[in-house]
């Protein structure tokens, strides 16, 4: 048994999915995606401009991308997973892992969600610039206390991801973020990510309606194995609650420590995709995983499963 985790937006970079385009199986997996996306994302992931890759436009369909195409060397290799999860944009994979949404529905929905995104964070309303900060070394108790703290009228500052025990991302206003660096100065190092937005907080809010009514509409069949929503941290197989759970994550938090726990307690994890992000964040939270990414773990697979 396997819990299949799909790496998100943080792991994107020039040269991406060079491994996977050496697999006929996910070549193929890519060229379909580019063919039914409104623009071909495997040519911006090959070569970039690294500018225009990152952007969350882009960036959001480059991951899911890879990640569908590595979820298809898997697939051919036999392997099927006992549970599932995705960090972020990662958790429409993880529900097409799990058989709740098609593939057409995934590269629908990542499509919409990026542009949803992109849109709220150029904001239509006040000015308001976002984004996010790695606060590294402190307990999340701790960096909710900093962020509160840090957050003024109009300028919010909140916890977005718990990566791992002393990692935590804060998302928000770039001046409550400022504010906050001042603050922490019991930080062992805080880290400027390298996005434009806001992601997971309250300035994501002018993307919410729409994209409910598209995760609304879009086919959602039960999965067949439990997948761990980002908001919960909680298995299930619950259409409705995934819906729910997809909603809420565009501006809720991403629990990723709690949802490791949870798929370790079911069965080791391997990080589907072109990424070793969430192995590492993984096994620094004392959970089991590989990455697919690494060549070394479908050999080590197949001894184990042989054993």
């Amino acid at each position: 048994m396997l819990g299949y985790l799909f790496p998100g937006q943080g792991t994107v970079r020039v040269g991406m999915g060079a491994w996977l385009r050496r697999r006929p199986v996910a070549r193929d997996r890519l060229d379909e995606i580019d063919a039914m996306l409104s623009r071909p994302i495997s040519p911006l992931c090959a070569r970039g401009p690294l500018d225009r890759l990152v952007s969350t436009e882009h960036a959001q369909v480059a991951v899911t991308a890879c990640n569908l195409a590595a979820l298809a060397v898997l697939t051919e290799e036999g392997y099927e997973p006992a549970i599932v999860a995705g960090h972020s944009v990662g958790e429409l994979t993880a529900l097409h892992a799990a058989g709740a949404l098609t593939l057409a529905a995934t590269v629908r929905l990542v499509e919409t969600r990026s542009r949803l995104m992109a849109e709220a964070g150029r904001g239509e309303g006040p000015a308001v610039r976002g984004g996010m900060r790695a606060v590294m070394g402190l307990p999340v108790e701790r960096v909710e206390e900093l962020a509160e703290a840090a957050a003024a009228p109009g300028e919010p500052a909140v916890v977005a991801l718990e990566n791992a025990p002393g990692h935590v991302v804060v998302s928000g206003a770039v001046a409550a973020l400022d504010r906050l660096e001042r603050l922490a100065a019991d930080a062992t190092k805080i880290v400027p990510l390298k996005v434009g937005d806001a992601y997971h907080s309250p300035l994501m809010a002018a993307a919410v309606p729409a994209w409910a009514a598209a995760v609304a509409v879009a086919e959602m069949r039960e999965p067949r194995v439990p997948v761990v929503p980002n908001v919960s941290g909680e298995p299930t197989t619950d259409p409705g609650t995934l819906r729910q759970a997809l909603v809420a994550q565009l501006t809720g938090r991403v629990r990723w420590t709690r949802t490791v726990g949870a798929i370790d307690a079911v069965a080791p994890g391997v990080e589907v995709g072109d990424s070793k992000v969430l192995a590492g964040l993984s096994r620094r939270a004392g959970a089991r995983c590989l990455s697919l990414a690494d060549p070394a773990t479908l050999r080590r697979l197949a001894r184990e499963v042989a054993a």
